[in-house]
This record gives C-alpha cells, sequence and structure tokens, in this order.
C-alpha cells in the first residue's frame, strides 16, 4: 500500500514539475529550426518565477469566479495528472476515474476558463471563450471517440487496465489504433491550442483563441493558468504515450522496470515535443471556419477506427 502511494504522488509531482521544461523543449525546438538561438529550455519556470513574485492587478468588476477559475483549472490539470500512468500503472487513484471522467475533467477546467473570459465583460475575453467553446463543442466528442478504441480493446474503461492490456500482453497489431492515433493528434492541437487550430505565440487578438480567454490576468493567476496549460499538454503526451506507445512503463509493483520505464519516458516525450515542433514549423494557421472540417475529419477517423474493431 505505501509504495504504491509512493508510486502515485511521484508521477503526480513528475508531470507537475516536469511540465514546463516539455513545454520550453517545445519552444526551443521551434527556434532551431526557424534558426533562430531561443530563450532556452528552462524559459518557462523563469517566467513562472516572475508572474508568481508579481502582484495582481484585477478589474473592479472581477467577481469571485474570476478570482478561483485559475485555481480550479490548475487543480482539474493535477487530477488529470495523477489518474494517466506516465511510469508505471500503480496508482491507487485511477480506480476512481476512468477514460469518461478524463474527459470530465477537461471540460470542467475549460468550462471555468470561459466563464472566467466572460467575468470582466471584454469584448477579446468573450470572443475568446466562444471560439474556445466552438472547439470543445467539436473536439470532445473526437477524443471521447478516441478513447472507447482502446478501451474496446481491453474490455475496461480504466487507463491502468488499458495500458496493462496493450503493454503486458501478447504483441498485437490494432490497425484500428492507427486511426484512432491520427485523430488524437489532431484533437490534441486543437485542445492545446497549437497549430494549425491556434497559435499560442500570436499577439493578433482577432485571431487569438486561449489567449484572448486571458488578457486580463496578471501575476499569481496567469502563472496559474500558465502552468495549467503546460500540464495539459503534457498530459495529452501522456496520454498519447499510455494508448499508443505503452510499451515501456512499468507494470504495478515492478520497481526494478521503473529506472528504465523512466529513462523510455524521457526519449519518447523528447522525440514527441521535437516532433510538435516540427509539425508547427511547417504548418500555417488555419481560420477558425475550418477548425469544424478539422476536427470532423478527426471524429471520423476515430469512428472508423472503432467500427474496425468490429470487423
Amino acid at each position: 500500500m505505501i509504495s504504491s502511494i509512493f508510486s502515485q504522488l511521484f508521477q503526480t509531482l513528475l508531470i507537475v514539475v516536469l511540465a514546463p521544461l516539455l513545454l520550453g523543449w517545445v519552444n526551443q525546438c521551434r527556434a532551431w529550426l526557424q534558426n533562430k538561438r531561443g530563450a532556452g529550455v528552462l524559459q518557462p519556470y523563469r517566467v513562472l518565477h516572475k508572474l508568481f513574485h508579481k502582484d495582481a492587478v484585477l478589474a473592479d468588476n472581477a467577481s469571485s469566479l474570476f478570482r478561483t477559475a485559475p485555481y480550479i483549472q490548475f487543480a482539474c490539470m493535477v487530477l488529470v495528472a495523477s489518474i494517466v500512468p506516465m511510469v508505471a500503472t500503480d496508482l491507487p487513484f485511477a480506480a476512481a476515474a476512468d477514460v469518461i471522467a478524463l474527459v470530465g475533467l477537461f471540460a470542467l477546467a475549460r468550462l471555468f476558463a470561459a466563464l472566467a473570459a466572460m467575468d470582466i465583460g471584454t469584448a477579446f475575453g468573450s470572443m475568446g471563450a466562444r471560439r474556445e467553446m466552438l472547439v470543445a463543442s467539436l473536439a470532445e466528442p473526437a477524443l471521447l471517440m478516441i478513447l472507447f478504441t482502446p478501451a474496446l480493446i481491453a474490455h475496461s474503461t480504466s487507463l491502468t487496465t488499458i495500458v496493462e492490456a496493450l503493454a503486458h500482453r501478447e504483441f498485437v497489431l490494432y490497425p484500428s489504433l492507427a486511426f484512432a492515433a491520427v485523430a488524437f493528434a489532431m484533437v490534441a492541437l486543437a485542445e492545446n491550442a497549437r497549430i494549425p487550430v491556434d497559435n499560442p505565440a500570436t499577439h493578433l487578438e482577432l485571431t487569438m483563441i486561449h489567449e484572448a480567454m486571458i488578457l486580463e490576468y496578471s501575476a499569481r493567476h496567469l502563472a496559474l493558468i500558465e502552468w495549467a496549460s503546460a500540464i495539459k499538454l503534457s498530459n495529452y503526451s501522456a496520454i498519447g504515450i499510455a494508448l499508443f506507445l505503452p510499451w515501456g512503463i512499468a507494470s504495478a509493483g515492478d520497481w526494478n522496470a521503473v529506472p528504465l520505464a523512466l529513462a523510455v519516458l524521457f526519449v519518447k516525450l523528447l522525440l514527441g515535443g521535437a516532433g510538435l515542433a516540427l509539425l508547427e514549423t511547417l504548418s500555417a494557421k488555419l481560420r477558425i471556419f475550418r477548425a469544424p472540417e478539422f476536427l470532423g475529419t478527426a471524429f471520423l477517423l476515430a469512428v472508423l477506427g472503432m467500427l474496425m474493431l468490429e470487423l
């Protein structure tokens, strides 16, 4: 029991602490691909340190919802991190939530982000909230269809059971997982406000989605939102690894395999971050009216992958 609790705390803290490092690695790779020097992989930590030491400035009409929304978003992302196996499947908290609850936690964080953006009543905050909910209405059904494919293979909606079924049993090729993996990559780009759906580095208000919702935040509130966004990117990376590249994740109680699992995890994250940077460098941002086509394609691929299991 003690070892299980230690594994739970270790894996949760691993995502929370190293999430800004993954974001910094992606940004640094983008800078290298654009023949720039870059600010370094530790730049997100410097930004968080600076924001946490500033005094918060709030609008006069800001309600308690606006003040508490960043804490709720951060807590939701930490809860997601506690039920996604990254290093080992020994996660006691994972029994309390399955993949459906996982989608619900993402939706809860998004809901409070959108409500807080509209709370002040600014034009750009409301515009960003509407766009965010448009993306969410298309991305969440696609994400559910994606998660149902490995759930049907493992006959369970628990992430730990799915990983055990895919990684620690006989090796089997599932063509349906290929469709689900492509759809998951498309949904992950949209959910994390990455190119081609959104551009996290843009300063043009009319093209913003996520950034438009946080224009009124500063100091510790902005730091929590930025940290939660980094954790969300790490969570999606961990979910993708658990579902489609689970090899290397240690089984429950196998502490001898944890060092190798950590090394394999870091290699996967390095390659995934570099691949994301390459994709964003080679792609252009879509118009907001093309986002339904993009996510609709992801939904169709996810449904096709799920239907292939019945053939």
